[in-house]
């Protein structure tokens, strides 16, 4: 059975139409542009009549591109219904749009 990181995984791969999707990647990897970043930020809990019910994973998301009216962010906006837009910044010459993703 494949983990629900996984499946994200290959969602996001489907969005971006590449193979350009990144798991908390090392240093040394030689990123290709438009490229998709993410990584585990936290895990929520859900709690009623003081019990846990249900758990989710909050993933943060940066889409990096050399193009700055790059659409992959508003793809993947209109992918997931949990996920928000929360920022823009540019670092080395390419752009990097933030994403918050409840998975």
């Amino acid at each position: 059975m494949m983990s629900n990181r996984l499946k994200l995984h290959e969602e996001l791969v489907n969005v971006l139409g590449t193979r350009n999707v990144y798991f908390q990647p090392p240093e040394t990897i030689k990123m290709k542009y438009p490229c998709i970043v993410y990584e585990k930020e936290n895990i929520e809990t859900l709690f009623a009549d003081n019990k846990p019910y249900k758990t989710r994973v909050r993933y943060s998301v940066t889409v990096i591109d050399t193009d700055s009216e790059s659409e992959v962010a508003g793809k993947i906006l209109a992918h997931f219904p949990m996920c928000v837009y929360s920022g823009h910044y540019t670092a080395d010459n390419l752009n990097h749009d933030s994403l918050i993703l409840y998975y």
